[in-house]
């Protein structure tokens, strides 16, 4: 679909990219954000066809309102909000946004599972959702209207999934709400324990890299999701528990058993790849090498990811490729006088 009048609310970084992403498609965005700054900054990128005076003047002739404020300001707007268009939003919470838009015909309730650890306009891309879930809620909704608002999400690129507000809410707080949290106490555990951090190196850092999200977007989800969180937050001490006390006990079969479930569990959430580990030099022109390497022997890249010191002196890129790729790029990376540790 395109030829749309939507208006956006709210032009940080899930805002500003919906608006880049369906300008790209032919419709025609206006937004509003209570940031001038903000506001001026997704026009200067390309994200709005224009801005609006006021948030109600926004409103105005829209055929698509999408709503990508914070849960709490999303909710207090629904609460006012009169209109025929249809309306999404994209807040991390959906129990308590339902609710507060039950006095709307065309609500469908959304959350795109995609995002970056930079807020605001500046990081946005019409690429964002690419692949990425795109949760549709069907609670107490038209079907016309949930199809309409699946075809949006289609239209960004995302995989529209339904299910209802319940079933979002206790799922993200155990994929999405808990490791914030976890990754947060996590790092205060380790500034208190002597050299911690200096030996912290890639488990630690992947594992508490959610932790260098904005605060400001995250703390009226956990609030809104507290119940959920809290019963998440119950199950996993218990388990940790559980795993600590097999290893005390000297369980090596338990412990490997588990182990291998959790294995085989994170092996399943991405395509099968193999890694191609190579080292870089600390000078200019090593990934332009990689560069070349990746065009000559013709590999698709799934994943990378680059490990390096805190303060400089190179590093290991890893780049994960698909099954039988690993040799063509390898000797490709050999080929451009790299080193290659693993492939």
């Amino acid at each position: 679909m395109s030829g749309r009048r939507v208006c956006v609310i709210g032009t940080g970084l899930i805002g500003a990219s919906v608006g880049l992403g369906l300008r790209a498609i032919g419709d025609r965005v206006t937004g509003w954000d209570p940031d001038p700054a903000e506001l001026e900054l997704a026009l200067d990128k390309g994200a709005l066809d224009g801005i609006a005076d006021s948030r109600d003047g926004a409103l105005d002739g829209a055929d698509v309102i999408v709503l990508a404020a914070p849960a709490g300001a999303v909710i207090d707007i629904l609460g006012s909000l009169e209109t025929d268009a249809l309306v999404t939003d994209v807040a991390g919470v959906k129990g308590p946004v339902i609710a507060a838009a039950a006095h709307l015909e065309r609500f469908v309730g959304g959350h795109p599972m995609a995002g970056r650890e930079q807020r605001g306009a500046g990081a946005a891309s019409a690429a964002l959702f690419r692949g990425a879930a795109w949760v549709i809620t069907t609670d107490g909704a038209a079907q016309s209207a949930v199809d309409d608002v699946a075809g949006l999400a289609a239209d960004l690129g995302a995989l529209p999934t339904p299910m209802t507000a319940a079933e979002h809410d206790r799922a993200v707080a155990v994929i999405s709400h808990l490791p914030q949290v976890l990754a947060g106490a996590l790092l205060e555990a380790a500034a208190g324990v002597p050299h911690a951090l200096e030996l912290a190196a890639g488990s630690f850092r992947d594992l508490t890299r959610v932790a260098a999200s904005d605060p400001s977007t995250w703390v009226d989800v956990l609030v809104a999701n507290a119940a959920n969180l809290g019963g998440a937050a119950e199950d996993l001490t218990d388990r940790l528990a559980e795993w600590s006390a097999v290893a005390g006990a000297g369980e090596v079969a338990r412990l490997e058993t588990a182990m291998s479930s959790a294995r085989s569990t994170r092996r399943g959430l991405s395509p099968p790849v193999v890694p191609v580990a190579v080292a870089l030099e600390d000078r200019p022109g090593e990934l332009a090498l990689v560069g070349e390497a990746l065009a000559s022997s013709g590999v698709d890249v799934r994943d990378l990811q680059l490990r390096h010191g805190i303060h400089g002196g190179g590093g290991i890129l890893t780049l994960s490729v698909r099954p039988g790729e690993a040799e063509a790029l390898s000797d490709a990376l050999r080929s451009a006088g790299l080193s290659v540790l693993r492939g």
